[in-house]
């Protein structure tokens, strides 16, 4: 195994990595700076390509464009370098908050938390929520009553949606209807314990073809692989505490791509926080992320 740091703009808040299968290239933003970079492999070259509002992730457009996830409940379309329109103009109850992570479903269909709101001392006065954006553009509330939405995935088969709610410290398993986007039987997956601390709360996730989940630490310096029954493999270390979202890209999709937090604090939290890195050797590999597919 080998793990590389790729690149380091000292994000703040390094999130929301994806991979994007048509351009073979990664995806990923620092969320309190509005910023977003992309990394190519093929040359070992990456750049910031947008400043701006709040983006917090991504979803690939089956075209190849791309939708942004930002503040207030803004949902942009990304097409040829620049926002090309709004599709998402804000969402009424998260206008003093953003969305945090997302994931588009095999229809096309876009599952989006979002960030609860709190006072300085960090109590909630209102909750986070899921939201689906339908094909057509329209957002639906399907849970409310989280602490801190954040990442998800599907499982292989396509029946088993993946959520995590960090404040909580659990990743939750739904059934899913493809037909029509519906989750049920909301049960957890697997907990990580407030003690000690240094476990850290789990954050961003993918999916492996396997069905293993990779859930990054918040907090724990690490990504924990769990098998499908939700039971931990093992867990890759990575030389900062704030790691935040996983995901697998190359042209194999073997290679593990994860963004860490934390660039602001480097004299507490060491000189590789905010970097973006690559773990390689794993002898695993990932499923292809759904295209979404809103206006479409």
């Amino acid at each position: 195994m080998k793990i590389e740091k790729i690149a380091d703009y000292a994000c703040n808040t390094g999130e929301g990595c994806i991979w994007h299968p048509l351009e073979k290239a990664v995806y990923w933003t620092d969320i309190p700076a509005g910023k977003f970079f992309r990394y190519d492999p093929k040359t070992n070259t990456h750049k910031q390509v947008y400043e701006g509002r709040q983006v917090a992730a991504f979803t690939i457009q089956a075209d190849g464009s791309m939708l942004l996830f930002q503040d207030k409940g803004t949902v942009s379309l990304w097409k040829d370098g620049k926002i090309a329109k709004t599709i998402v103009e804000d969402i009424p109850l998260e206008r003093d908050t953003r969305f945090n992570d997302v994931c588009a479903c095999p229809e096309g269909r876009v599952y989006c938390g979002t960030m609860p709101v709190r006072t300085p001392e960090k109590v909630i006065l209102r909750d986070a929520k899921l939201y689906r954006l339908d094909r057509d553009a329209s957002v639906h509330q399907i849970l409310a009553g989280i602490h801190n939405s954040n990442g998800s995935g599907f499982s292989p088969d396509q029946k088993t949606f993946f959520y995590t709610d960090t404040g909580m410290g659990i990743i939750y398993r739904f059934d899913y209807d493809r037909a029509s986007g519906e989750l049920t039987r909301q049960r957890n997956f697997t907990m990580v314990p407030p003690a000690p601390a240094s476990e850290g709360k789990p954050d961003g996730m993918t999916v492996d073809a396997e069905g293993n989940v990779w859930g990054a630490r918040w907090g724990g310096g690490c990504v924990v692989c769990y098998g499908p029954d939700g039971v931990e493999k093992f867990r890759v270390k990575l030389p900062t505490p704030n790691t935040s979202c996983p995901c697998f890209g190359g042209e194999n999709l073997d290679e593990l791509y994860v963004t860490t937090a934390g660039g602001h604090e480097r004299d507490k939290l060491g000189p590789d926080a905010g970097a973006l890195f690559r773990i390689t050797g794993l002898n695993a590999k990932g499923k292809p992320e759904h295209f979404s597919r809103i206006g479409i």
